[in-house]
């Protein structure tokens, strides 16, 4: 099975995204009020954003099950999964519950697909194999026909990809791919392996702050726990950072990955992604943030990033 979509599907995609959305604020140790939430999306909208995208906790939080109650709470806003994890559901469970969300809210849903961790399998009692043909197995498995059928309905489906093999696997059997806290050499990247017709929407880190020199601070140590893995590391080293870079966690490195400081420089940072081929750019609040608290800073920036686009 290859994409769901024509390049009609993914345009539709592009244009109800815009160039820049906010991810919800995410714990994984507090329950969130719908109530909370549904006004969150409301704000959202009014401050004018075009897209908001919500996590997924496997046992805590289905994702569908919530963008479910916020699309009916909104009026204009597109929603995506960043990310529906294939582990919460069977395939064509997920195929199903996508299309009917499509079905009732046409051009305001993008169903992000992400193969997790190995302990999220095991959690459902699941072995986690390899990664590239693990998910290649459930994209096919999505088609599979059930009784009865699913809504005939195209749902434009990303990947979330932050390495070259799925990168390229996103592009193969996908509308696109969704890579997370990468610098723009990342995304530019991304865009020459997807080619020009997939969509490529791109998750930012953000550490909204009027001073700067607090804001890096807080946006190294978030540099620094991503370099315990050593795949993130050697991902950079691939892109040009220098070993003394990663080392000792560089300025310039702090700066290339999160975007931080005032509504300008974040605005700034969203720009470079979209130059360097992005057609969406998703905010991502550091986690645990308080989900108040992280709702306000993304209302502070909208402002600056109403209509921020490549020329902009």
């Amino acid at each position: 099975m290859g994409s769901t979509g024509t390049t009609t599907v993914i345009d539709a995609a592009r244009r109800a995204l815009g160039p820049v959305g906010v991810t919800l604020p995410v714990s994984f140790t507090t329950p969130l009020s719908i109530d909370l939430q549904r006004e969150a999306v409301r704000r959202m909208e009014r401050v004018g954003y075009h897209a908001v995208w919500t996590n997924e906790v496997i046992g805590g939080k289905d994702a569908l099950v919530q963008l479910a109650v916020l699309l009916s709470a909104t009026e204009r806003l597109a929603f995506g999964t960043s990310i529906a994890n294939i582990w919460a559901r069977q395939p064509q469970t997920m195929h199903g519950a996508a299309a009917v969300l499509a079905q009732a809210h046409p051009g305001r849903f993008v169903l992000g697909l992400g193969v997790g961790h190995p302990q999220q399998a095991a959690d459902v009692g699941q072995e986690f194999g390899s990664p590239l043909a693990t998910m290649r197995d459930y994209v096919e498995r999505m088609a599979a026909p059930t009784q009865p059928p699913a809504p005939d309905v195209a749902v434009p489906r990303i990947i979330a990809a932050n390495g070259p093999k799925m990168l390229a696997l996103a592009g193969e059997i996908a509308d696109g791919a969704l890579p997370a806290v990468q610098p723009p050499e990342f995304t530019a990247r991304a865009r020459q392996v997807l080619g020009p017709d997939k969509l490529l929407v791109v998750g930012l880190s953000v550490v909204p702050d009027s001073d700067r020199d607090r804001a890096r601070a807080i946006a190294r140590e978030r540099v620094s726990a991503g370099l315990g893995q050593p795949s993130y590391a050697a991902g950079l080293a691939r892109l040009g950072y220098s070993d003394q870079d990663i080392a000792e966690v560089s300025d310039r490195l702090v700066d290339a990955i999160i975007a931080h400081g005032d509504p300008a420089a974040i605005a700034a940072k969203v720009r470079e992604h979209l130059t360097a081929g992005a057609d969406h750019v998703t905010l991502l609040s550091q986690v645990g943030t308080d989900f108040s608290v992280g709702v306000d800073q993304l209302a502070w920036l909208a402002p600056a990033l109403a209509g921020v686009d490549t020329s902009g």
